[in-house]
């Protein structure tokens, strides 16, 4: 995984390992940044996958038990007319996932993995772009076998004679659903009788007679609907022979099945709704499992997140995406901050520290936040700080310990403070009600929030001395508050309820404050002193840039990708990516030594609507005759010979396929130029 993310991202030939130590001094410390960074990658693929197989439990049983359900009556057979009539429909679970299309592989995987583990060998997967072309039908038809039978499916005569032997054996077989009943038989047979393969037996004891054909369509929506509506219609004239049985992945909503499917085909199926959890709660989970957990070194800032957030809101909502992302900026840590070899477990942390060599101490002493750090101390200590290695080292295993203390305390008071303050209600009827029920309905909520808050893995004294405070609390509070809404419940109008809480207020300056207000007081009080000391913002702890990745325009780089900008820096400045001396020039010029697209493409810009490719042919030939060496004086310098042109007709055909020109019916010797202006 490592490996292959990191050629796709870096572009880059090397191994990773090489990819971080190429161009370092300190190939020891490069080593250990990689090593570091493999291992909190692997964590981070772990634990999403885990997450992930977590999220899609709940689901994946109820469509298990759905399956188990079905097949159990396709086994017993019974004879009641409800039955039979329920018997003629083919099973289908419509399972809608969300628009994250992206994520969809992973929820299908694992479906066909648990059934394939205790419902049935038989489950096979298909795309809507393995079944295109013009015999769509027949390519579905096609796919399913191969995949059920293992074998080569040869598309023939649809009359060909059903007696056309189907031997499971045999290299290539007609493709039929009669071909596929046959063989259905003789697997069955064997698997009963004992002799089929340990895959074959390995399912449940109810399911060996006849285990269900499970065909999965992964993109309902990009099937063809007249396709899909042939394929049921021929399905369902064999559900008495095969225990067919459809899973439709959906996208969008359940009613896309009512669009597709008439209901003379939709009637053939017996269809049971299933609704995977929201992406944007999968998101949330995965954030608080990865980002918000003190376990996990690696931390994006703010804006980091942000730029990873806004491309899942806005591009595809795809979790899978998000965390390749928050993958990437973990990569991007480790390779351009030396320092990242402390950003791992605290006890390897404060190991590391102590090995740093005087470089990597040069390094420490500049960072920005060690350097507030040394101006907050005093004159002495500063001149240790800035002198000694030895007690650099000792300063910086205090700081590490202090940085994975503010985590361990952050994470948790964040969560609590979401608690408290995620479900408080929003009122746009003015200042006035705004603080009326702020100072009313905030506390209730605040107090019935509270055991959650509790709950949490955090054990704080301050906090377990006021929980039985707030407990007290709860009764004045509804005994305080229910008086006082009798009283408001009275006043509709927005005049009356100003003079009210004017009163109120004013009351409230002479009259002594009662047993809630002062516990409302204390508890506010206390929310805030626990906001302010544990969470201070990340940018002011000592040392946070060994664990945070801020560099979010890089990031954005990386993942919006700007084809357009890349591919005309390219050809215009061609050093930028291939960083060979040679092809350095001033700026608005290309070298002569430039590939060959480059020079057409430089050539092309000094050019009008219209290009006369002889002209163009000519400039080039002695762009590159320059480039070789020839005397300019020379009669063959900046001639035409068949290897310039054959280059020239390349290049000229691959800006084509970019598209900066095309050909024109104007002018038969010309090309139209397409673009303008640089980006």
């Amino acid at each position: 995984m490592l490996s292959e993310s990191c050629v796709c991202v870096c572009v880059c030939v090397c191994s990773p390992e090489d990819y971080f130590t190429h161009g370092s001094e300190d190939t020891e410390n490069s080593k250990l940044r990689f090593r570091n960074c493999q291992t909190l990658w692997e964590k981070m693929k772990a634990d999403t996958e885990l997450l992930q197989d977590e999220l899609n439990r709940k689901i994946l049983d109820s469509l298990l038990a759905f399956i188990r359900k079905s097949v159990s009556t396709f086994q017993r057979g019974t004879d009641d007319w409800a039955s039979r009539m329920r018997a003629h429909e083919i099973p289908t679970a419509a399972l809608v996932l969300g628009v994250n299309v992206p994520d969809h592989d992973m929820t299908f995987q694992c479906l066909s993995d648990q059934l394939q583990q205790s419902v049935t060998p038989f489950v096979v997967s298909v795309q809507a772009t393995e079944c295109a072309g013009q015999s769509s039908l027949n390519n579905m038809m096609q796919r399913v076998l191969e995949r059920l039978m293992g074998t080569s499916v040869s598309v023939g005569n649809e009359e060909e004679p059903e007696q056309r032997s189907t031997n499971v054996n045999q290299k290539r077989v007609h493709c039929s659903l009669i071909t596929l009943c046959n063989w259905y038989k003789t697997v069955t047979k064997k698997a009963a009788s004992g002799t089929a393969s340990k895959k074959r037996t390995s399912v449940g004891k109810d399911m060996q007679q006849h285990p269900p054909i499970v065909v999965i369509f992964k993109d309902l929506e990009a099937f063809n609907s007249r396709v899909l509506q042939d394929f049921i219609l021929i399905c369902s004239r064999y559900v008495e022979q095969l225990p067919l049985m459809f899973v439709f992945g959906i996208a969008t909503s359940p009613s896309t099945i009512q669009h597709m499917l008439p209901h003379s085909v939709s009637s053939l199926l017996g269809i049971e709704l299933f609704q995977s959890l929201s992406c944007t709660q999968h998101l949330a989970s995965v954030i608080d499992k990865v980002i918000l957990n003190s376990q996990f070194p690696f931390k994006p800032s703010g804006k980091v997140l942000q730029v990873l957030v806004s491309i899942f809101l806005y591009h595809d909502f795809s979790v899978r995406n998000f965390i390749k992302g928050l993958q990437l900026a973990l990569l991007e840590h480790f390779h351009s901050q030396p320092l990242s070899v402390l950003c791992c477990k605290k006890e390897a942390a404060l190991v590391h520290a102590t090995e740093l060599s005087h470089r990597d101490v040069e390094r420490l002493q500049q960072l920005p936040s060690f350097m507030r750090y040394v101006e907050e101390q005093g004159p002495q200590e500063q001149v240790e700080l800035l002198t000694s290695d030895d007690h650099v080292k000792e300063v910086c295993q205090k700081l590490l310990k202090d940085l994975h203390k503010y985590h361990k305390n952050y994470y948790p008071i964040l969560r609590c403070l979401h608690i408290l303050t995620s479900s408080l209600p929003k009122y746009p009827l003015g200042k006035q009600i705004r603080e009326l029920h702020i100072s009313l309905a905030m506390m209730a909520e605040t107090v019935s929030h509270f055991p959650k808050c509790f709950s949490d893995p955090l054990k704080c004294a301050s906090l377990a001395s006021a929980q039985s405070d707030l407990a007290a609390a709860e009764n004045a509070a509804g005994e305080d508050l229910t008086s006082r809404g009798k009283g408001l419940q009275k006043k509709t109008d927005l005049f009356q309820l100003q003079k009210t809480l004017l009163e109120m207020k004013k009351s409230r300056r002479t009259k002594k404050m009662s047993p809630f207000e002062i516990l409302r007081d204390q508890a506010l009080e206390f929310i805030d002193s626990l906001v302010r000391s544990h969470l201070a913002p990340p940018e002011s702890q000592p040392l946070y840039e060994v664990c945070y990745y801020s560099s979010s325009a890089v990031l954005r780089r990386h993942l919006n990708a700007t084809p357009r900008t890349s591919i005309q820096t390219a050809l215009s400045n061609p050093y930028h990516y291939l960083k060979n001396e040679n092809l350095l020039a001033e700026d608005g010029t290309v070298s002569n030594a430039a590939p060959d697209i480059c020079i057409v493409y430089k050539l092309h810009l000094e050019c009008g609507r219209l290009i006369n490719l002889y002209d163009w042919l000519e400039a080039y030939a002695t762009v590159v005759s320059a480039a070789e060496g020839m005397d300019p004086d020379s009669a063959d310098f900046g001639k035409v010979d068949e290897l310039k042109h054959a280059r020239f007709i390349q290049a000229v055909s691959e800006l084509e396929f970019l598209g900066f020109i095309k050909s024109t019916k104007q002018k038969t010797d010309h090309v139209s130029r397409l673009t303008w202006g640089g980006c």
